[in-house]
């Protein structure tokens, strides 16, 4: 193993594993020593939420770690880490417009999910040339009985950490650079932790406090996003179905209008 800087750009939402209990896929940017952008890579898999409080990394930050190949996955961006050596450097903040985020995200920028293909990765971050819809879709409100079997399993070493299953999927339907429409889910686990808050801090309750949520998550994504930012998306495959892509995070630095200076 190699110890090597990565700036975290996005987490997904935990995911049930019957050999790990639950994962969660970090994207992120493999920086040089001098911490220049060098590539996309994928950090997986990773027990964020059993790591010690210290090591839980957040989103642009820049940490330390040990990491390798991961040789059970085919996919050229995908290390395996060091949980033990991970150590969290600095947090790259949002002054003047994201400046320094949109310094290490936006020279790996691709054209189209085409064009990551072509090149023969499977993560990145494109620019859609339109946004036709965002909806969200209704899904299962219990995880199968496998899924569950494998949460319920108790560990002496270990507490059991409940993990919510989502009743939802929050979709953006949109056009790429190449003029090529998609339809992808969403599994920021930003958003996903939006809609929680909203629901548990609902006014509501049942139901009504889940159409509140399901509001307030269209008024983000729809009503914010869509007009007053300069909205990107992480795309990446999935393992066992190259071409078949998802969002795995939103990058939003703030849409900068330039004013028109009136000529006398």
């Amino acid at each position: 193993m190699e110890t090597r800087k990565i700036l975290i750009a996005t987490k997904t939402y935990p995911s049930i594993s019957t050999k790990y209990k639950e994962t969660v896929c970090t994207a992120g940017i493999l920086l040089d020593d001098e911490e220049h952008p060098l590539q996309w890579v994928r950090i997986y898999p990773i027990r964020y939420r059993y790591l010690d409080f210290d090591k839980r990394y957040p989103r642009w930050a820049i940490i330390s770690a040990k990491i390798v190949k991961n040789d059970k996955d085919y996919r050229a961006e995908s290390f395996r880490i060091d949980d033990d050596s991970l150590q969290i450097i600095r947090k790259i903040d949002t002054r003047n417009n994201w400046e320094e985020r949109k310094s290490f995200v936006l020279p790996l920028q691709f054209r189209s999910i085409k064009e990551i293909q072509e090149e023969g990765k499977s993560l990145g971050i494109i620019k859609p040339k339109s946004v036709e819809k965002y909806f969200f879709k209704q899904t299962t409100r219990e995880w199968d009985q496998k899924k569950q079997n494998i949460l319920n399993q108790l560990d002496l070493f270990e507490p059991n950490i409940d993990l919510e299953k989502i009743p939802y999927q929050f979709v953006y339907q949109f056009t790429d650079q190449d003029n090529i429409p998609h339809k992808y889910s969403i599994s920021d686990w930003e958003i996903m932790e939006l809609y929680r808050k909203c629901r548990n801090h609902s006014k509501f309750s049942g139901l009504e406090a889940e159409q509140d949520a399901l509001e307030k998550v269209r008024q983000k994504l729809e009503d914010n996003f869509l007009q007053n930012k300069d909205l990107y998306f992480i795309v990446g495959n999935l393992k066992n179905h190259k071409n078949s892509f998802m969002i795995i995070g939103l990058f939003y630095p703030p849409l900068v209008k330039i004013k028109q200076m009136e000529l006398f």
